[in-house]
């Protein structure tokens, strides 16, 4: 079995690992790129998932060559995420663990790549669980937070928020993106990933553990109160 680290302070991701987000991002993005007679493909997403909204404009629009600049990218997503994100469901297991490590006195907050505006629209139906979190880095909003995903800076700026400003030792992350997991273990700390389906084998290697569903984690490997 392998040696995990007790920890006692948790740092979630969002979209993907808590949200089921993704799913509207590949709409919105397929929509946009339709438009121009290009194609989304997960090889395209891969390279997006997880970055700051800048970055992830970027990519697409270099790696799909759609005929935009990415601020004009972003100004379209950016329509489209007001009518689509509200929707936003909760991932299976999510609530169950954020709930429980609440219940237990756990240290939880969420460091997520996207920026306040959109946070705030895929919140819309889950205010109050998102309430039992310490607090949420947005790091497309956050003036302290300068690079994204794959800099750990996001993960390191997360931790120093808790009152009691945890080493990255006792940080528990978890993340469904390689480029979280790769900023997670740069920032020092225990990763779990919970993958989309389709990515490679290749890129779930780097995490600690890796999970099918959220409903699978054990909180007692890690040290923390069992369900």
């Amino acid at each position: 079995m392998a040696n995990y680290s007790k920890v006692d302070h948790v740092i979630f991701d969002l979209d993907g690992l808590l949200l089921g987000t993704e799913e509207i991002y590949v709409e919105m993005f397929s929509i946009i790129c339709g438009k121009y007679g290009k194609s989304y493909t997960f090889d395209v997403r891969e390279k997006v998932l997880g970055t700051v909204e800048s970055d992830s404009c970027a990519i697409l629009v270099k790696e799909v060559n759609l005929p935009m600049s990415p601020q004009e990218l972003l100004s379209q997503q950016r329509l489209l995420q007001r009518e689509m994100l509200p929707k936003t469901k909760l991932m299976p297991g999510a609530e169950r663990l954020v709930r429980h490590l609440h219940q237990h006195g756990i240290p939880i907050a969420v460091a997520t790549s996207s920026s306040e505006e959109s946070v705030n629209l895929k919140l819309t139906n889950h205010k109050e669980l998102f309430s039992l979190f310490h607090h949420i880095v947005m790091a497309s909003s956050d003036p302290e937070v300068k690079k994204g995903k794959p800099s750990p800076e996001i993960f390191q700026i997360c931790a120093s928020r808790f009152p009691d400003k945890p080493k990255p030792d006792k940080c528990l992350v978890f993340e469904d993106a390689p480029n979280g997991v790769k900023a997670a273990l740069a920032a020092g700390m225990q990763v779990v990933m919970v993958p989309d389906e389709h990515i490679s084998e290749e890129n779930k290697q780097l995490a600690t553990l890796v999970l099918h569903s959220l409903e699978d984690f054990k909180p007692e490997l890690f040290g923390l109160p069992q369900y």
